[in-house]
């Protein structure tokens, strides 16, 4: 005999109520809460490595770059996620009166793992796509010195580039800023076995 479980949905209030209190982050999709797994040491490296070398003013512009732990609120589809990296121009929108939600990136950096890829290559980007003035989306690989590019051109309109090997250099489109993928890949070491 096979017992069927009945899926449980929550409200965005019920999912950031249990949020506050949990161990470990979730994702909400459109009330389903969805464990996130945890990030490796290399994954942590190269998030760390692109922020540590992010220059907080660029040609007297304000950015602020947070990683990992900041909310980002995406109400088209009732989501919220935790992208790796997050870059706003200016300062934050906060959902509600805390300091831990955010409505509006310019930019965001998710570093690619096997268990994850698939989903920010595809709903995940599609979901970031519906935020008003996000701008650019990096996906960089975890695994090798890999880095894709998908910066908004028009409505509708994204150009992707490919950058590939320690040499290349990933230009910002959004913001003026450049760095070599030697310096986001710094001190990982690509012989650990990660998931």
């Amino acid at each position: 005999m096979i017992l069927q479980t009945e899926k449980r949905y929550y409200t965005p209030e019920e999912y950031l109520e249990l949020e506050e209190k949990a161990e470990y982050k979730n994702e909400y999709r459109d009330g389903e809460i969805i464990p996130m797994t945890g990030g490796t040491t290399n994954h942590n490296k190269i998030a760390l490595n692109f922020c540590r070398k992010f220059p907080l003013t660029v040609q007297g512009q304000d950015y602020e770059i947070y990683i990992g732990d900041v909310k980002l609120s995406i109400p088209r589809y009732r989501l919220y996620t935790y992208p790796d990296i997050i870059v706003i121009k200016g300062k934050p929108i906060y959902e509600g009166t805390g300091t831990t939600i955010i409505t509006n990136p310019l930019l965001i950096v998710e570093v690619l793992s096997n268990s994850t890829k698939n989903y920010d290559k595809t709903d995940k980007f599609k979901y970031y796509r519906s935020i008003p003035g996000f701008q650019e989306y990096i996906m960089i690989d975890q695994y090798s010195f890999a880095v894709e590019q998908f910066a908004k051109q028009a409505e509708g309109q994204w150009i992707f580039k490919e950058y590939e090997g320690e040499d290349a250099v990933l230009v910002l489109d959004s913001i003026d800023f450049q760095i070599t993928l030697r310096d986001i890949y710094e001190r990982v070491n690509f012989e650990l076995i990660e998931e």
